[in-house]
This record gives structure tokens, C-alpha cells and sequence, in this order.
């Protein structure tokens, strides 16, 4: 990847966009080096069309001049030829540029596209809690797209039309220099319109491609929420927000359009003033006898030939304005360094062997709001440790810690005595395996979805995982476990979507599993089932068992106490219900329990 941190200083905030500017372009250079041998045969075609371009008015010059004005037939067939087989080599460059255009802009594309989703899986979650889905989607897609359009079409139409502009006016100027001054002289409101033009469009190119993000994220919250908005009756609200937004985009596509409109239509009249004046002026100087009459209807072909170079710089450059503001932000992505980062160190046997010794930890965009204090906590291999606590205690955090979702801010979390910071990421996260309160499912088969933390999982494995977690029901699916799940699992129930999230992290077999409150939407007849088969997969490994029904705490070893950040009780269960009355009071709070002391 042709990008670090250090190019140039991007704010990675989504609120605070960089300036879009040619830089930003540069920097994405790297991708083009694999393919720069398609990059010289796309010039090298291309520039040849534009000297055969040339080539055909001078040949039709040859033809009036001489055989018509002589009045001679014999040489009218080979120069037709000439011209003939010119349009012809024309054709075959223009097929072979796209040829290869195509084949090399789309594996640049290709290429990005896979750097892009690689930085995203490695960004924290701090990163991905702070940026909306839509924005990052609309980079991912709209954006990446720009680039292509502009790299595959702009870029090498910018430098051919520069080249075809000064070749055809030098050969103007060369042929009758009055004529070919007129053409010179139209240069000037060009490059004045394309200045003014160039600072108004990158400000409205920007614009519209950030309120693209916010609607693609409207639309992505009112596709997953459907069901929330429908509870509570306010799908006329959500859907005139998204009006909101949509007509706040439209006026600013509509603004940038008439920007464009408005440059694009004095590019056509500059060169279609100049043909007029060419006419009169060439037709004076022809009657004068200053030119031929071949010689002013080549010179006529030659500057219609320069309408479209000059028309489509309008399309060009606005094509550049919205890559270089695309490349802005997809460098905005880029840029962001991860800020967990793995070892390079592995444990050859790993028996499971927990520790967090004087943790402390605070969420990186509020350092000042400690979440975990002091927290100290010995889990032997093959012991369960059960973490109770009110709501914002911290518990969730304690777990997101384990596998590396958050860092720590202080003090250190050892597996076999190996700081966890110190192990490469691949390595921990196939130690640990978590399963969430919130599960997140994918739009894939059942089974992917379950093996998806160990994709070699032989099947018993995975047929055990379901029994495990009660998740039977995926075998009564229209085609079993190969039925696709839908998006995040909407199709399914809460307690469905649970139990498939149990058996994931049971089939990854861990040294460590992680389970965050995961039998929450488990009716009380299944979780017994469930907390009975997971005493057996508890015992062959350590658990963390975040539990807020008293049922739960059973299923643990020992229970951690976890108040206002820090533990402050460890032991087994009846010695905290009789001696802690937190810890009483909290289970009390569960009245649909009722667990003996």
C-alpha cells in the first residue's frame, strides 16, 4: 500500500474533513505501479490516435490540393487508401487502450478496495464507534469508484487532450499563422474558467459526497431498526428525516450540476466561436490567396477536432475534483493507524491461565473517565469465574479486554503469564473466544456463521456446538445448516440469535471462553438446558461468565464482585449471599430466581 501516516497529516475525524487537493491523488500513486506497463500502452495508443487524428486532415489537404485541383484521378485512389487505412489503425488503438484500460483499472480498484477492508478490520473499536457505517460504506464504494472513473478515463484523457490541444495548434500555426493564433488565443478564457471553476467545484464535490454517506447511513438504520420503528409508530418520522436529508442532497447536487452546466457551456462556445471566426477569417484569406482551399478545409477539420478535447475538460475536471475529494477520504481511513497493534510472540501449550493484575482502563475518547480501577483477578486454567455487577460497573468493558477489543490503560491482563499485549492478534483471538449479549450474525449460511471462528471444525464439532447451546433449531431451516441467515439475523429471534452466537464461540474450542451476559433472551426452561450442557465445555476450559441472573452465577466456580469499576469481593456464591449484602441485594434484584443459599 502506497500510504503511511506521516504523507501527510490527515485528521481522521469524520466531523472535520481535509481540503481535497491533488496530494491526496499522489499519494495513491503506489497503486498504479504494478500496472505501469498498461499505464505506457494506453499513452502510447493514445497518442497515436491523436497523430492519426492529424494525420486524416492532411491527407484530405493532399487530395484537394492536388488531384482535384489538378483535375488528375490517378492519384485520388492511393491517397483515399491512406486516409482509409489511418481511420483504421485509429480503430484497432482506441480498442486496444480500453483493452488494457479496463483490465488495469479495475485490478487497482481491486486492489484498494481489498486495503481499504483490511485497515477497517484492523481499526479499534473506539474508531468504528465514533464513524457512522454509511460514511464508511459510501468510501468504500462511491468513492473507490471515483478513483476508478478518474484513473481508467480522466487521468489519461487529461494528459492526451493537453498533447492533441498543443500538437494540433502548433500544426495550425505552422499552416497559416493568423489563423493559428485566433486558435491560441482562445486558450486564455479556458484556463481562467477552469481556475474559477476548479475552487467552487472541490467545496460542492466534497459536500455532496459526505451527505451521501450520512443518507447511506439513514438508510442503513432505517433498514436494521425496521422493527423498532414499526413498535413505535414512528415510520413517518424516520422516513421524513431521510426526506430531510435526501433534499438537503439533492440541493447540493443540484448547485454542483449548475456549477458544471454552467462551465460546461461556455467550453462549447469558446471553441465554437473560434470555427467562426476561422471561417471568415480563413475564407478572406483564401479569396486573398493567402491559403488553398485544401489547406482551409484541413485547417477547419483540425480545429473541429479540438471541440471535443476542449468541451469534455469541463468532464474531466470535475471528474478529478470528486477523485481528488475521494481520495481524501479514503486516506482519512488509511491514515488512521490501528491503535492495537499484536506481538510476535505465541504460547506453544497453552493451558488457559488468566490474570488481570491492577487493571485499569478508560474508553480513548474519554481518557478522563476511568471505567476499571485496580482490578486484580487470578483465574486458574479450567476455572469459571462469574463477574456480577450493576448496570456501568464495567463488566462488559473487563470482558472486551480479554481478546484485545479495548487496551488496557494501566496495569497488564497475562495468559500463561504472557502479557496479552505481547502475543501477535491472530494467536490471542484464536485462544479467546467471546460470545456477545448483543449477538452479531452474517448473511451466510448457518453453518459459516457457526464455524466462522474455526472454518476447519469437523462436523461433530459442530453438531456438539448446537446441542450445547439448544440451537437445534437451525436443522429444521428450509435446507438445514446450509439455510442463509439473514442480515444480522433479523429473520431469527433474540433467544435464536443468542443460542447461534453460543455455539460459534463453543465450536472455536478456546482456552478461554468469554460468555457477556450471552443467555439473556433465553426463556428459563431453555437456559437450564443450556447452563447444564455448558458445565461440561466449562470444565475443559477457563470461563468469564458475566451474569446478571442469579441462575447464572451457578454456573461458575467463583464469583468477582464488580463495583464502581473495581472488584471488590471474590468467593464462592453462598459466602458472598451470606456475607456481602451487595452482592444479596443485586441477586435480589433478579425476583424471576430464586437460587438457595
Amino acid at each position: 500500500m502506497a500510504t503511511t501516516s506521516h504523507d501527510v497529516g490527515l485528521d481522521p475525524d469524520p466531523d472535520q474533513p481535509p481540503a481535497a487537493s491533488v496530494r491526496f491523488l499522489w499519494r495513491l500513486r503506489g497503486y498504479l505501479r504494478p500496472h505501469l506497463g498498461s499505464v505506457a500502452v494506453m499513452l502510447l495508443t493514445s497518442l497515436a490516435v491523436v497523430g492519426t487524428s492529424i494525420g486524416i486532415p492532411l491527407v484530405t489537404r493532399a487530395v484537394i490540393d492536388g488531384p482535384i485541383a489538378d483535375h488528375e484521378l490517378g492519384p485520388v485512389l492511393p491517397l483515399g487508401l491512406l486516409a482509409l487505412a489511418l481511420g483504421v489503425v485509429e480503430a484497432v488503438l482506441i480498442f486496444v487502450r480500453r483493452w488494457v484500460q479496463s483490465t488495469a483499472v479495475l485490478a487497482m480498484e481491486t486492489s484498494m478496495r481489498h486495503d481499504l477492508y483490511t485497515r477497517l478490520q484492523e481499526l479499534p473499536m473506539s474508531f468504528h464507534s465514533r464513524w457512522p457505517a454509511g460514511q464508511l460504506l459510501s468510501r468504500a464504494i462511491q468513492d473507490l469508484s471515483s478513483i476508478r472513473r478518474f484513473s481508467g478515463f480522466g487521468l489519461i484523457f487529461l494528459v492526451v487532450n493537453i498533447v492533441q490541444v498543443v500538437a494540433v495548434t502548433i500544426v495550425l500555426l505552422g499552416m497559416y499563422w493568423p489563423l493559428g493564433l485566433v486558435v491560441a488565443a482562445t486558450a486564455a478564457p479556458i484556463v481562467w474558467l477552469s481556475m474559477t471553476f476548479e475552487k467552487k467545484y472541490v467545496v460542492m464535490s466534497r459536500r455532496v459526497q459526505d451527505q451521501q454517506g450520512d443518507l447511506a447511513t439513514l438508510a442503513e438504520e432505517g433498514a436494521l431498526g425496521f422493527r423498532v420503528i414499526k413498535a413505535f409508530g414512528r415510520s413517518e418520522h424516520v422516513a421524513s428525516e431521510y426526506e430531510r436529508q435526501a433534499r438537503s442532497l439533492h440541493a447540493s447536487s443540484m448547485d454542483k450540476v449548475h456549477l458544471s452546466a454552467r462551465f460546461w457551456t461556455f467550453l462549447e462556445v469558446i471553441p465554437n466561436l473560434a470555427v467562426c471566426v476561422v471561417l471568415l477569417l480563413g475564407a478572406i484569406g483564401a479569396g486573398q490567396g493567402a491559403l488553398t482551399t485544401g489547406e482551409l478545409v484541413a485547417f477547419i477539420t483540425l480545429l473541429l477536432s479540438l471541440v471535443w478535447p476542449v468541451s469534455s475538460l469541463g468532464v474531466i475536471l470535475a471528474m478529478a475534483q470528486e477523485a481528488m475529494s475521494a481520495s481524501a477520504r479514503i486516506l482519512e481511513v488509511l491514515d488512521t493507524e490501528p491503535a492495537i497493534v499484536g506481538g510476535d510472540r505465541t504460547i506453544a501449550e497453552p493451558r488457559g491461565h488468566l490474570r488481570f493484575e491492577h487493571v485499569d482502563f478508560a474508553f480513548p475518547d474519554a481518557p478522563d473517565e476511568v471505567v476499571l480501577r485496580d482490578v486484580c483477578l487470578d483465574v486458574p486454567p479450567g476455572e469459571t469465574v462469574a463477574i456480577v455487577g450493576g448496570t456501568g460497573s464495567g463488566k462488559t468493558a473487563l470482558t472486551a479486554l480479554v481478546p484485545r477489543l479495548h487496551d488496557v490503560t494501566a496495569g497488564r491482563i497475562t495468559i500463561d503469564g504472557v502479557d496479552v499485549r505481547d502475543l501477535e492478534l491472530g494467536h490471542l483471538r484464536s485462544l479467546v473466544a467471546t460470545a456477545f449479549e448483543e449477538p452479531t450474525l452474517f448473511s451466510m449460511s448457518a453453518r459459516e456463521n457457526l464455524t466462522l471462528g474455526r472454518a476447519e471444525a469437523p462436523e461433530a464439532d459442530v453438531e456438539e456446538a448446537i446441542d450445547v447451546a439448544q440451537a437445534g433449531f437451525v436443522r429444521d431451516l428450509p435446507w438445514g445448516l446450509d439455510t442463509r441467515i439473514g442480515e444480522q439475523g433479523m429473520a431469527l429471534s433474540g433467544g435464536q440469535r443468542q443460542r447461534l452466537a453460543l455455539a460459534r464461540a463453543v465450536v472455536a474450542r478456546p482456552r478461554i471462553l468469554v460468555l457477556d451476559d450471552t443467555l439473556s433472551a433465553l426463556d428459563v426452561h431453555t437456559e437450564r438446558l443450556v447452563e447444564d450442557a455448558l458445565r461440561a465445555v466449562l470444565g475443559s476450559t477457563t470461563g468469564i461468565v458475566v451474569a446478571h441472573r442469579a441462575s447464572t452465577v451457578l454456573l461458575a466456580d467463583r464469583v468477582a464482585l464488580l463495583q464502581d469499576g473495581t472488584i471488590t469481593h471474590v468467593g464462592q456464591h453462598r459466602t458472598l449471599l451470606a456475607e456481602v449484602p451487595a452482592y444479596r441485594e443485586l441477586l435480589s434484584a433478579d425476583a424471576g430466581d430464586r437460587v438457595p443459599a
